[in-house]
């Protein structure tokens, strides 16, 4: 089975260990060797996925929205960033360079495309900008792509 994730980053580390409990349920209840996980990598629920898949014995495809798209993460994320992407047994890109709106807009279309269901960090709300995870989820619901939505109970961003 292959799954995408999508999600908010930025999360309190409250809200970050209630998230990853939740991953790790999520991909709990799947058949672990035969899962395979796509994302973009970015830190946050991106990462925290792919490493709970990497963990139990599933791949990983990375999704690169642009090729300056590392250099837009966080310099502390780099370390994970370049693990996952090691750990890659696919990669797929978008072929635009520059890390924007756009961009990520475009290569979570493309990950939805590869994927069987979208697991969603999100909390309902609509995207704060253009390639947002609310606007994941549309794109995911307009194509048929099941979502299935993780938030914690009474957390806010």
């Amino acid at each position: 089975m292959r799954v995408g994730i999508t999600g908010h980053r930025g999360l309190s580390a409250e809200v970050e260990e209630r998230v990853r409990a939740l991953l790790d349920e999520a991909v709990s209840s799947l058949n672990a060797t035969e899962l395979v996980a796509v994302s973009c990598i970015a830190d946050g629920p991106d990462s925290w996925f792919a490493e709970a898949v990497l963990m139990r014995g599933g791949r990983l495809e990375v999704v690169i929205p642009a090729a300056k798209y590392r250099e837009s993460l966080p310099d502390w994320h780099h370390p994970a960033y370049d693990k996952l992407l090691a750990h890659a047994s696919d990669v797929h890109e978008t072929g635009m360079t520059e890390s924007t709106s756009e961009a990520h807009q475009a290569g979570s279309e493309i990950l939805v495309g590869l994927v069987e269901e979208l697991l969603a960090v999100w909390d309902g709300k609509p995207a704060w900008g253009y390639g947002g995870t609310a606007d994941v989820v549309a794109y995911a619901e307009r194509t048929g792509i099941p979502v299935r939505v993780l938030w914690p109970k009474n957390a806010s961003r």
